[in-house]
């Protein structure tokens, strides 16, 4: 296991919004089949989206990225309500099922397109990331130092349809199974009261 404890709340944060509305995030952490699956399931998200960020428009095919020359990792759009969910939270869900301390690779996949990266939207959300990282390497809540990259936003491309909810499409596939239905029973366990039973 790559972490020694639980992973705590985010010191660094912004307060929950007064009114409703619709922010992005967008996080890498290896295949983007289980980081949605997890997303999806999340009070408070609006909707997830699969795909790919860090490279140009030209190159944001499935087969083009996977030669791992496109500078792209896969990634989720999650779109998410600011007044029922924080980003420090999105954040620790995200610390919490995927291993940051591993180098482009997250279990068998391994590749700058699996690396993980958080794809920030504006200046608050590249502050409470950076400042969580620091805090997360402090407590040392990881056997090893996080090597997230924390970098902006420039495009996010929508990955092809297939890929779309692959997870709850194909529960019995079995890199599902065993890649990522882990993850959503980590997310079940750790944050019962952020927990959605998601069925499309």
């Amino acid at each position: 296991a790559a972490r020694k404890q639980p992973v705590p709340t985010a010191a660094v944060d912004a307060s929950l919004a007064h009114t409703a509305g619709r922010q992005t995030a967008v996080f890498a952490g290896g295949c983007f089949w289980g980081t949605q699956a997890v997303f999806e399931r999340v009070k408070g998200v609006l909707s997830t989206t699969a795909g790919y960020s860090g490279g140009a428009a030209s190159t944001a095919t499935y087969p083009q990225v996977t030669t791992e020359t496109t500078g792209h990792a896969e990634s989720v759009e999650v779109i998410f309500d600011p007044s029922r969910i924080t980003y420090g939270t999105l954040l620790r869900i995200f610390f919490s099922v995927h291993d940051p301390t591993e180098l482009n690779r997250q279990g068998p996949d391994v590749g700058t397109s699996y690396r993980s990266a958080i794809f920030y939207t504006n200046n608050e959300q590249e502050r409470i990331a950076k400042a969580y990282i620091t805090q997360l390497d402090a407590a040392k809540i990881f056997h090893k130092r996080i090597v997230t990259q924390v970098v902006p936003l420039k495009g996010f491309y929508r990955a092809e349809d297939y890929h779309q909810d692959y997870a709850l499409k194909n529960p019995d596939n079995p890199y599902i199974m065993v890649c990522d239905r882990p993850k959503i029973e980590t997310l079940k366990r750790e944050f019962p009261n952020l927990f959605v039973n998601y069925t499309g």
